[in-house]
């Protein structure tokens, strides 16, 4: 396994910091965090700007090198996070481009890409938590549709969004984990109601999604009918792999911030926390060398990233809390202040041992798939 970087790939490199050195300068200021409407004018504004200085399509036709190094450089320059083209770039977007028919393909790829349309996430729903085989929204069908009904729940960005990434119950008499259908739902169907949801952080990105009897053409089914399990491993390989990468970068640039905010305010006297400090410095650097192993992984086996996915998210939730909880010691008691830099991250951290599949659930993945334990056990 090779680590290091091609020539080609640090051409890559420069040339995109170099783009961004020149472009970011020029960027209008960010709209409020609860204006969702501003929000995806200005993310899907940014994505047409990386489609037409030849980024657009870095997440999923580049190699995963290449990605790994456009995550990084933009993460470093300070460029906008893909904010609501999150769903459509790094889920839907790769799940189709690795699963979808050509002519599928053609009809969403493109729109992602270039900002055009926006996709949410329908995976979650009251009642099944983290056990995604537990969902219970139907599907039967209709001639040439299926007709969906159900509830979904922290829907990210569902009330901005143009298109569904979503599960549904095709053969309630299967085996949990086999009877589930992937379908692209159109958000403007009939039948659909949006509601948002506030977060203890204080943002509005994710939605309660009810669907009564909503009608999906059969040509918008990604993969087989009742293989839609297998579909969601691999849009999870992406959500696990190499979606949080740009955050990784973002956790060593406020710990570097963090050390100077202590030797300001005189907390770096503590010796506590300077090992503390010192810890995640250590766990952060071995979180990307563990990014790269898994992203070397992923083009040794075809670009989908591997359960290597889970040893990152399960390592990378509790780094997050541990750091910004750290945070809120440098700040004292301005941890209190949700005007204060990190403590409405601090928030948010709680969220991610939870996010994207509990730490729960990736301890029995690396459990069963990694290390071959017995499953029930």
């Amino acid at each position: 396994m090779d680590l290091s970087y091609t020539p080609a790939e640090e051409e890559f490199r420069a040339r995109l910091a170099k783009w961004l050195g020149t472009t970011l300068p020029t960027l209008p200021p960010k709209p409020s965090p609860d204006d969702w409407p501003a929000r995806r004018a200005y993310d899907t504004g940014w994505q047409r700007m990386l489609y037409d200085a030849g980024y657009g399509e870095v997440h999923w036709d580049a190699s995963p090198t290449l990605r790994l190094i456009f995550l990084e450089e933009t993460e470093k320059a300070g460029a906008p996070y893909v904010g609501a083209n999150f769903v459509g770039l790094l889920h839907a977007g790769p799940t189709i481009a690795a699963e979808g028919t050509p002519g599928q393909r053609e009809r969403w790829l493109g729109p992602i890409l270039r900002g055009d349309e926006v996709w949410c996430q329908g995976f979650s729903e009251p009642g099944a938590g983290s056990d995604l085989a537990a969902l219970r929204t139907r599907a039967w069908r209709d001639g040439d549709h299926y007709v969906v009904s159900g509830s979904k729940i922290w829907t990210s960005h569902a009330e901005v969004a143009d298109w569904c990434e979503l599960l549904v119950r095709t053969d309630p008499d299967a085996p949990k984990h086999r009877g589930i259908t992937w379908l692209a739902m159109p958000m403007d169907a009939d039948g659909i109601t949006v509601r948002p949801l506030r977060t203890l952080a204080g943002s509005a990105e994710f939605a309660e999604v009810f669907l009564d009897e909503v009608r999906v053409p059969v040509a918008n089914r990604v993969g087989a009918e009742n293989d839609g399990w297998r579909v969601t491993m691999v849009t999870l390989s992406f959500e696990r792999g190499t979606a949080f990468v740009g955050e990784v970068v973002a956790c060593r640039r406020v710990l570097a911030e963090l050390a100077r905010t202590a030797r300001d305010n005189g907390r770096w006297d503590d010796p506590g926390l300077r090992r503390r400090l010192g810890r995640l410095n250590a766990e952060f650097r071995a979180l990307w060398r563990l990014t790269q192993w898994n992203v070397s992984e992923a083009e040794a086996s075809g670009s989908v990233p591997g359960v290597g996915g889970s040893v990152f998210k399960l390592r990378y939730s509790h780094a997050r809390q541990e750091l910004y909880d750290t945070a809120a010691d440098v700040l004292g008691t301005g941890c209190l202040d949700l005007d204060r830099p990190w403590v409405a991250d601090r928030l948010s951290s709680l969220s991610y041992t939870i996010a994207a599949g509990t730490s729960q659930i990736q301890r029995n993945i690396v459990a069963e798939r990694i290390l071959g334990l017995p499953k029930g056990r």
